[in-house]
């Protein structure tokens, strides 16, 4: 792990306060989670631009993706590895029919806005339930993945069987 961080392009003081960020911050210290969030140099919106940021495989990204569970307007919430698709259909069949989630479900839903939506810190608007989770089983192929921490700039390393504990998520096989 050090190597990795030693060698990345992280700033290590002298975070920007960002709400999401923080409340991440907050949930892994709470969660006794050994590595602090990192605030990334450069934004990364998407998994490759976070896999380049990091100088990782684009499959250690720990990617959310949200949908809108039709039946009751629930997100449900997909962590997959970053160069994988979440087949919707597989999906359904833990879930139930689906939808997409545009920008404003997606941020009411967890509390964080498209491409900072961290797997845990949800904090989802007044009177919503929070998110139902899903770990695809494709992400257990790495040792170590990086997951958004409530910020475009914002990750966290952890190995996937930690993500799992510290998620509470089901493991399934949802991907392409």
């Amino acid at each position: 792990m050090s190597e990795i961080l030693s060698t990345q392009p992280l700033v290590p003081a002298a975070v920007p306060s960002h709400e999401g960020f923080e409340r991440v911050r907050g949930t892994l210290q709470q969660l006794s989670h050994e590595h602090p969030p990192l605030w990334l140099e450069v934004a990364a919106r998407t998994a490759q631009e976070a896999a380049d940021a990091l100088g990782v495989s684009l499959g250690q990204i720990a990617k959310s993706v949200v949908f809108r569970r039709r039946a009751d307007e629930a997100a449900v919430l997909v962590i997959a590895a970053g160069d994988r698709r979440v087949d919707e259909k597989k999906l359904q069949a833990h879930s139930g029919p689906l939808g997409r989630a545009d920008a404003d479900f997606v941020k009411a839903r967890t509390g964080f806005s498209i491409g900072g939506v961290s797997p845990l810190g949800f904090a989802p608007a007044a009177g919503l339930p929070m998110p139902l989770l899903y770990i695809d089983a494709s992400l257990f192929r790495f040792d170590r993945i990086w997951a958004a921490a409530g910020h475009p700039n914002g990750v966290f390393p952890m190995t996937p069987r930690q993500l799992q504990q510290l998620t509470g998520a089901t493991v399934v096989e949802v991907v392409q």
